[in-house]
C-alpha cells in the first residue's frame, strides 16, 4: 500500500484491507468534523462557518508536505505521481454545477455520502440528484464530448503553469493557507457580531 510498506512484507490482496480500512477512518473524521451538516458545509459560502475552508487547506497541506518529504527520503519518486488531464472547460463548468449544488444543497459528492450513511434525508435526495446527473450525462455524452474534452492542457500542476520550485510553492501554499484562516476569522466574527448579537 504505497510507498511505505514494501510489497515483499504484505501480499497484493492487504491493499485492498489496508484501502478499507483507511476509508472507514476518513469516513470517520469527516463525521466527527462535522461534514455530515449541511448547514456547517453551507456556513463557508454564508461566512459563520469555514470548518470546511480550513479541514480541506490543512489536508492538502499535509498531503504536498508527506509527498516532498518522502521524495526527499527517496521513499517516492515525486516526477513518477499521475497528474490527472486538465481539461479547461469541463473543469470550468463542472466547478460551476458543484458550486451551485453545495451552495443551495449544502453537500458536495462525498458529504453527501457521508450524510447518506447516517442516515439525513436532504442527503439522500443529494446523493439522487447525483445518479440523476451521472445517468443523464452518459446518456448523452456524445452531445457533450466536445465540451467535455475541450482545451486539453495536458497533465499540468500550478507549480508547472507559474514555472516555480515545488519546496517554494509549498511555502507560498502555507502563508496563503495561515492568511485565508484569519480572515476566515475575522469574516466570521463580523458575521457573528451583525447577525446572532
Amino acid at each position: 500500500m504505497g510507498p511505505l510498506i514494501p510489497n515483499d512484507l504484505l501480499s497484493h490482496e492487504w491493499n485492498f484491507i489496508i484501502a478499507i480500512l483507511i476509508g472507514i477512518a476518513f469516513g470517520y473524521i469527516l463525521e466527527a468534523s462535522g461534514f455530515s451538516s449541511s448547514r456547517k458545509l453551507a456556513g463557508v459560502f454564508y461566512g459563520y462557518d469555514f470548518v470546511v475552508l480550513k479541514v480541506f487547506f490543512t489536508a492538502a497541506l499535509v498531503a504536498i508536505i508527506g509527498i516532498l518529504y518522502m521524495d526527499y527520503l527517496g521513499y517516492l519518486d515525486f516526477n513518477l505521481l499521475y497528474i490527472h488531464p486538465t481539461y479547461l472547460w469541463g473543469a470550468i463548468i463542472g466547478g460551476i454545477i458543484m458550486g451551485l449544488g453545495f451552495v443551495s444543497g449544502g453537500f458536495c459528492p462525498g458529504t453527501s455520502l457521508c450524510g447518506v450513511a447516517i442516515g439525513k434525508i436532504d442527503a439522500w435526495f443529494f446523493v439522487g440528484g447525483i445518479y440523476i446527473g451521472i445517468f443523464s450525462f452518459s446518456e448523452l455524452y456524445t452531445l457533450f464530448e466536445p465540451l467535455y474534452n475541450g482545451a486539453f492542457d495536458g497533465h499540468v500542476t500550478l507549480m508547472d503553469t507559474f514555472g516555480v520550485n515545488p519546496y517554494w510553492f509549498v511555502f507560498g501554499f502555507t502563508i496563503l493557507a495561515i492568511v485565508s484562516f484569519y480572515v476566515a476569522d475575522l469574516v466570521r466574527k463580523r458575521v457573528k457580531k451583525v447577525f446572532y448579537n
